[in-house]
């Protein structure tokens, strides 16, 4: 599968298969692309592996388009969408390894229910930390 053509809407990249399909994912996984410009994001260049934006230091390969969840859910989204969250710091708390804690933001890796339940309440837990200290 190659992509011929792509184009941005909201916080979504869409791409154009060479065989007529229209796929898209969340750009919460490419914040530097969602950061960017519509300047910045035309400055693109395609290869036979997917798209790169030099400037932007971006990456987005074409096999990515084809993931299972194009768009972020539960502790992925949280972090992904709140980046001032530090979730290495949330991991230590709760004794994962912040390699584990990246796998599960960027999708490569599931946390259990029971493991998401865990992290989801930690980050409550944080809340209320900084109400009281707030108030």
């Amino acid at each position: 599968m190659k992509i011929s053509k792509i184009w941005f809407d909201g916080d979504r990249i869409y791409g154009l298969t060479d065989d007529g399909r229209t796929l898209w994912q969340s750009l919460l996984y490419y914040r530097r692309l969602r950061n960017a410009t519509p300047e910045q994001r035309a400055e693109y260049e395609m290869d036979d592996e997917g798209i790169h934006w030099y400037k932007l230091d971006e990456d987005v390969s074409f096999e990515s388009f084809e993931y299972d969840d194009p768009e972020p859910t539960g502790i992925s989204r949280v972090f992904l969408s709140h980046p001032e969250l530090n979730a290495a710091a949330v991991g230590r708390r709760l004794g994962i390894s912040q390699s584990l804690m990246a796998q599960y933001i960027n999708g490569t890796k599931k946390p259990s229910k029971e493991r998401e339940r865990v992290i989801m309440n930690e980050i409550a837990n944080i809340a209320s930390e900084l109400q009281r200290i707030c108030v």
